[in-house]
């Protein structure tokens, strides 16, 4: 990655606050959204890319253009949920043949990347 990019941004939504960036120093890619009420935190919303996936949206397979490229349709996402009143914590997981979302909670088994 480049140095001195900017890895975290912050917005707001309905009274609620979003910090949204990229997991620092993680091999795989998974951007996270952490939604605050309050400076109380609401849960997490999750954007994981598998290894194999990753060619679907960047041939280099460069993390911070993934970001850039896909940034407003996961923000598209994270508001719907919050639209919805829907605050479990979620993973939007895409696969080489699909997307899926999780819920983090029935997750346990899946929290491996591969």
């Amino acid at each position: 990655m480049e140095g001195g990019s900017k890895m975290k941004e912050r917005w707001s939504y309905k009274g609620y606050e979003v910090e949204a960036g990229l997991k620092p120093g993680s091999e795989h890619f998974q951007y996270f959204f952490s939604v605050f009420k309050d400076n109380d935190k609401k849960c997490n919303f999750c954007v994981w890319i598998e290894d194999d996936a990753l060619s679907r949206f960047d041939q280099k397979e460069d993390f911070e253009a993934i970001a850039a490229a896909q940034g407003e349709a996961w923000e598209r996402w994270v508001k719907a949920h919050i639209d919805e009143g829907d605050f479990q914590n979620k993973v939007l997981k895409f696969e080489k043949d699909g997307e899926k979302e999780i819920d983090l909670s029935e997750m346990h088994e899946h929290i491996g990347m591969k």
